[in-house]
């Protein structure tokens, strides 16, 4: 590799950490304060809530690294650009593979690093978050709850305890109203919750049934279960396997007598093409760019911002992506689609980047487009009129 290609490739390097760390930082930091009841209700340490946070980032990498290289790459260029360092370029007879080699580097690398993460890091970091979730939800009722206060565990169940003595709990009251077609209540002098967390059992007390009309029932016990497996999200025979958390082996080879599969075998399929599918938009994004930016222009020329042009595509195709994706749920006959919104763009991109022609925009949407920039800069755009992107 030349001077000039590592000069780019660590400029490009570095523009893509400043865009990527802010936006991720971001979005991690609204997707951890949905969390927050895991503190608040359950009574987890800030350690457990920190590790829990942590889990969540192996799910939103994939997602914001094509678009911060699309940032990157053309503020990068941009910037060369704007320099006449392209010019110069240019105009000392180097090849274009001076500039399209560091960004093609920088874009397989960051594919492959998608690949790893969605493939082998998000899974069980899903995994993991789920179950840790549902130990501390299993574990409220006999650790958590302080005395002769009212919790709520899920919407529409309320728990109050008159005292706690290790796992065995007295004076319980127990509000249930997640059925709208009745609510009941539960009377306990005492109860104690399994060691799995799957039920409550109640003994001498009674339950209160109420129906919509406003007739109420009521009935005494000397013992009763009161089914917890659902809050939990476990199951007395195996664990809850979604689609997401499901490793790329299973995927490839799904065992069919699990329960999840049973009842959404499209779920599993349409999962599987999205993971040998996303990790193409990283190098897919990078050609965009390199069709979008890697020109010299002149400073003259009025013309669509490169990084709007960028993320303009970038983001049809990504919503394309996401759309053929959801409908191979539905039917197998969608999964061509998949592969060929990625491999049809990157292969249009190549094209122009082999013939030197330029990506061109419907005059209509870069009139429109420009306007806009020209509200949000206070400088006044100069030059004849275009529409090259």
């Amino acid at each position: 590799m030349t001077l000039l290609e590592r000069y780019i490739l660590r400029r490009a390097t570095q523009m893509f950490l400043v865009a990527l760390l802010p936006v991720l930082a971001i979005i991690w930091t609204i997707q951890v304060l949905q969390r927050i009841n895991l503190v608040t209700d359950t009574g987890q340490s800030m350690g457990s809530f920190v590790t829990l946070a942590t889990m969540l980032l192996p799910t939103l990498i994939p997602v914001v690294l094509p678009f911060a290289l699309v940032i990157a790459i053309t503020q990068t260029l941009t910037a060369m650009n704007t320099d006449s360092e392209l010019a110069i370029i240019d105009a000392s007879g180097a090849p274009r593979s001076v500039i399209f080699k560091p960004i093609l580097i920088l874009g397989t690398v960051l594919s492959l690093v998608s690949f790893g993460i969605t493939n082998f890091a998000e899974p069980p970091a899903r995994t993991a978050a789920r179950q840790m979730v549902a130990a501390a939800y299993a574990d409220l009722l006999s650790s958590v709850i302080e005395e002769k206060t009212f919790r709520t565990i899920q919407d529409g169940l309320y728990v109050q305890i008159g005292e706690r003595q290790g796992r065995i709990l007295r004076g319980l009251f127990v509000a249930d109203r997640r059925d709208p077609n009745y609510d009941l209540i539960y009377y306990a002098k005492e109860g104690m919750i399994d060691e799995g967390g799957a039920s409550l059992t109640m003994r001498d007390g009674e339950v209160q049934q109420k129906t919509p009309d406003g007739k109420v029932s009521v009935v005494k016990f000397l013992s009763y279960a009161f089914d917890l497996s659902t809050m939990s999200e476990k199951s007395d025979n195996e664990p809850s396997i979604s689609s997401s958390d499901a490793s790329l082996s299973f995927l490839l080879s799904p065992d069919e007598s699990v329960e999840s599969y049973k009842k959404s075998p499209g779920g599993f399929r349409s999962e599987l093409h999205r993971r040998l599918s996303d990790w193409l938009f990283p190098i897919v994004f990078a050609l965009i760019s390199l069709v979008v930016a890697a020109d010299a222009r002149s400073h003259r020329e009025a013309r669509l911002h490169p990084m709007v042009a960028a993320l303009i595509t970038a983001f049809m195709l990504r919503w394309l992506g996401f759309y053929f994706t959801n409908q191979v749920k539905q039917s197998a006959a969608f999964i061509p689609f998949v592969y060929a919104v990625p491999v049809v763009s990157g292969g249009i991109a190549v094209f122009l980047l082999a013939t030197g022609k330029k990506l061109l925009m419907p005059r209509a949407l870069v009139n429109a487009l420009q306007k806009v920039q020209k509200r949000l800069s206070p400088a006044k755009a100069t030059g004849s009129g275009g529409q090259s992107a």
